[in-house]
């Protein structure tokens, strides 16, 4: 029997087309302008200026009318405008492929802006996504589902083990193990009972619980979460601001010095009238930003080709350009710095017993738990290799209110949980406060009434973060640990991790606050995380980096994307764009120069139309080589 392929979707495929038609018309202009030119010699003028007028309607549309647009809605002339007359310019004398390559390289340039705009846009339809839509509502012995924008405070909602919370409340009934980690970023679940808060987009995990709200929909930590990556990503930067205004300011000098040497050569040097019209085209040609254009964007894109060959992937070329001016850089814990989860670090035995009896009694107790540290048990239990299968002992396991599980086997009562349910024993207290004190998790095993064994766990830093926290700090880059973990953990993790400062107990929007005074203090701040707490924070930053087995919202909201969760490729990301800045230098002042050439050249009647364009189209050339050179 065959397989049967599946077919994409008619309606997926038009949706595609329509989210990259700048780009397709854009190629597709490039096409025609390089058909027609390796064709010039058996083409008819006609058709030749036809095809030329195609080309220039295909990949100018969308620019055009953005530039039309933007200019009559704020009533001021822009680059899009300034492109545009200049291809027209050199079309009105003659020059028609001129002019075609330059809306060409400009709708190109634009297309691949939009895409990647319409490409970071799609963070909040994630987090939507983690947010459900209805609730359970009960009201005495009635029930119903209603949408959970509806609830009112100190309404009554049902969740059952498994779903996620759909409002911020407090438990009125139940208790149950919560897995806050969209939020606190925690990879350990917290245990919650009555009385205790619990947030909109978390997990219940072993229990059904009844839950008052106390908030309204609208206002809840998971609504602050997205409303605060939406003003973040409104904000302008200075740098945009400036170039906003510096297109402004370009165009108009450059539209006024066209028109005024149409004219004022014929009236001061005697010039004809015809001399200065062609004078003045001949301006707006060389005058045009496209030498500047392909200063910036073959450099961009290779430096994003590069850094996407070594598992760094860049949303846009101004975040690897900004990526190289970083002085300061923030992260988050767990899953960051760390693993992201808990694992065993240290297992201790009573000399009245042996690894081979207690571990696989351990191992069977935790087989059938979802709770990470009974995994992280059950994990290291198979690494030691156990002998005895958990299948060949008998076992029947029940759950202690949070604190741990308890069995009977062989009539001999077990128990595995925390030392204060548990209780202490003299021969592991001093084991037990040291392993505290480094902040890890404590499990003892205890069969009858005495404790025989201790776990202790933790989430473990990635073997690559040590590296290159201190590749960063030779770099003169300060070093900040973000973590809604408490102190001692915090602690530990950042001396290990080689950290320079942490902030412990940090919620979503404190870590908004941290980033912001870390903004006043070192001005160029990066902040890399992995889950959806994070969102605001690396929105916040210069630059945000996302970790590649992240979220969804920590992975679209990010401007970079560590695709191989090496922590260490930022150090080659960093000097990647520190060589992509000082090419681009390079390129803006040697397409200045010989602009300013040109229009020396042309004033002074050396220059005609012939070499105005051999240098204007060689000198964009020519950067664009220099730019190709970051592809080594």
């Amino acid at each position: 029997m065959s397989a049967k392929t599946s077919s994409p979707h008619p309606s997926n495929t038009i949706q595609k087309i329509s989210e990259h038609k700048e780009l397709i018309a854009a190629l597709f202009s490039g096409l025609l302008i390089a058909v027609t030119w390796s064709l010039e010699a058996y083409l008819s003028q006609p058709l030749w200026v036809i095809l030329h007028l195609i080309a220039f309607i295909i990949g100018g549309y969308a620019k055009a009318k953005e530039g039309i647009t933007e200019t009559i809605r704020n009533k001021d002339l822009n680059v899009e405008m300034l492109m545009i007359f200049a291809a027209i310019g050199a079309a009105a004398i003659g020059y028609w492929t001129e002019g075609a390559i330059l809306i060409f390289i400009f709708a190109l340039s634009g297309a691949l802006e939009t895409y990647t705009m319409n490409k970071s846009n799609k963070e909040i339809s994630s987090l939507m996504k983690l947010q459900p839509e209805k609730a359970l509502r009960i009201d005495g012995e009635e029930k119903e589902i209603v949408p959970v924008s509806s609830l009112q405070i100190n309404d009554i909602i049902y969740v059952r083990a498994g779903e996620r919370i759909p409002a911020d409340g407090e438990i009125d009934r139940g208790e149950t193990s919560i897995d806050e980690s969209a939020i606190t970023g925690e990879a350990i679940p917290v245990r919650k009972t009555e009385g205790n808060e619990v947030l909109a987009g978390t997990v219940a995990l072993d229990g059904s619980i009844y839950i008052q709200i106390t908030k309204p929909a609208n206002q809840t930590l998971f609504q602050q979460i997205i409303q605060m990556i939406q003003s973040a990503q409104e904000e302008k930067s200075p740098s945009q601001l400036f170039i906003e205004k510096f297109e402004g300011a370009y165009v108009k000098i450059v539209l006024v010095v066209v028109f005024f040497m149409m004219f004022i050569p014929y009236f001061l040097f005697d010039w004809t009238i015809q001399e200065s019209i062609y004078r003045a085209m001949i301006l707006l040609v060389v005058a045009s930003p496209c030498a500047l254009v392909a200063s910036i964007m073959p450099a961009t894109l290779s430096a994003i080709s590069k850094s996407a060959r070594a598992g760094v992937l860049f949303k846009g070329g101004v975040h690897i350009e900004n990526i190289g001016h970083i002085q300061a850089i923030a992260f988050d814990k767990t899953g960051t710095l760390t693993n992201g989860k808990p694992e065993v670090t240290d297992f201790h035995i009573h000399p009245d017993y042996t690894k081979e009896e207690i571990l696989p009694i351990a191992m069977a107790m935790e087989q059938d738990s979802t709770h990470p540290l009974a995994h992280a048990i059950v994990t290291f239990c198979r690494q030691n290799k156990i002998d005895v299968l958990p299948q060949d002992i008998q076992v029947s396991v029940f759950t202690l209110a949070g604190n741990g599980i308890s069995a009977i086997i062989q009539n001999v009562t077990w128990e595995i949980g925390k030392p204060d349910y548990i209780g202490f024993e003299a021969y592991f207290e001093h084991t037990t406060k040291q392993l505290a004190a480094e902040g890890k998790t404590i499990v003892y095993v205890k069969k009858g009434d005495q404790v025989v064994a201790l776990f202790a766990l933790k989430d473990t830093v990635r073997n690559d973060s040590i590296q290159a926290i201190k590749l960063l700090k030779q770099q003169g880059i300060h070093t900040l640990m973000l973590t809604g973990d408490h102190e001692l953990t915090a602690k530990a993790i950042a001396e290990e991790a080689g950290i320079d400062e942490y902030v412990a107990n940090c919620l979503p929007h404190e870590k908004v606050e941290e980033i912001k005074k870390l903004k006043e203090a070192y001005q160029h701040v990066a902040m890399v995380g992995d889950g959806i707490n994070d969102g605001p924070a690396l929105a916040t930053a210069n630059i945000g980096i996302a970790m590649g087995e992240g979220t969804d919202v920590a992975l679209e909201t990010a401007d970079v994307v560590l695709m191989k969760n090496n922590l260490s490729r930022i150090i080659n990301a960093i000097h990647t764009s520190q060589k992509m800045n000082r090419v681009v230098k390079q390129n803006i002042f040697f397409s200045l120069a010989v602009i300013a050439v040109l229009i020396a050249s042309n004033f002074l009647q050396v220059l005609d139309m012939p070499l105005g364009v051999i240098g204007h189209e060689g000198s964009t050339i020519l950067v664009i080589l220099n730019g190709l050179r970051l592809l080594k």
